[in-house]
């Protein structure tokens, strides 16, 4: 059976509403991104407290930290940002997190300011380094294939799987984001497929990259949740609708919307023959 786990900030920045709508609509975990219009990587000691016992008190739980790490130009300075990583990974400890989602870099100057094959040997030394780090922490990266990053196309993200070599460095597969770089997500599957151990439901029509609840797009959702599920997925599927704003740092569902995308994702999956929690 797949766990069915959700950007709840998506339902807005109230956390009790966050909670109310995951536990009305089967969610069991958060990918813990944004609660008080503040960003996972900012919270106050006091607001993780209170975070970790609402949640832990309506029976939630956290399966991974939606970092932006990765979401900056090659160019930024690497000392900083790794210091941000560390950071996270400390965040992820405290709430008993299993991955981390993070990206892997624009170019110089920023998204859509040059070509992405060049930067390749630096994102992969930065890649290595982070995994260095965190060989002795109960976490794992989760790459999530995100329009204008290093990783964005599959051929991109097999080569940094292949590169790192390393359990600690897995792919959250995005099925969206793929349709919206022009690609076939079907095609990518089959390329990462051996590095996935988390996924983010979000479709999109590939015609205008406009994004829409699951099965109404291109992203081939169904056909790929079944074959992830008789090849031994048992994991986390993550919504990450996007039905009113797909912006570039968030996304926003509001409450009614959000469950609207979770109906269509357990219509698709009853479809497949593909058991979700709380179906």
């Amino acid at each position: 059976m797949l766990q069915l786990s959700a950007f709840a900030d998506e339902i807005g920045p109230n956390l009790d509403d966050q909670i109310r709508v995951c536990r009305a609509n089967g969610v069991s975990h958060f990918e813990l991104r944004g609660v008080f219009g503040k960003n996972v990587m900012d919270f106050t000691a006091d607001e993780r407290r209170e975070i970790k016992t609402k949640l832990a008190d309506n029976g939630l739980g956290v399966i991974s930290i939606g970092s932006p790490i990765g979401k900056v130009a090659i160019d930024k300075p690497w000392a900083e940002h790794f210091d941000r990583f560390k950071k996270a990974v400390e965040i992820a400890e405290y709430f008993e997190s299993s991955f981390i989602r993070v990206f892997s870099y624009y170019p110089a100057g920023g998204e859509g300011k040059g070509p992405l094959d060049p930067i390749r040997d630096e994102v992969i030394r930065r890649f290595r380094e982070k995994v260095a780090y965190i060989v002795d922490h109960p976490v794992t990266m989760v790459h999530e294939n995100e329009k204008g990053i290093y990783g964005d196309i599959g051929r991109r993200c097999l080569d940094m799987m292949k590169s790192v070599d390393s359990g600690k460095l897995r792919c959250a597969f995005d099925f969206a984001n793929f349709v919206q770089v022009g690609e076939n997500p079907a095609d990518n599957w089959k390329l990462l497929k051996p590095y996935t151990v988390h996924i983010h439901i979000k479709d999109a029509r590939m015609a205008d990259g406009h994004v829409v609840p699951a099965g109404e797009g291109d992203g081939q959702i169904g056909p790929i949740l079944e074959d992830a599920y008789k090849s031994g997925y048992r994991g986390f599927v993550t919504m990450e609708p996007h039905l009113k704003v797909a912006g570039h740092s968030h996304g926003e569902t509001g409450p009614e919307l959000f469950g609207v995308a979770v109906t269509a994702l357990r219509n698709l999956c009853k479809k497949h023959g593909v058991p979700i929690a709380g179906a």
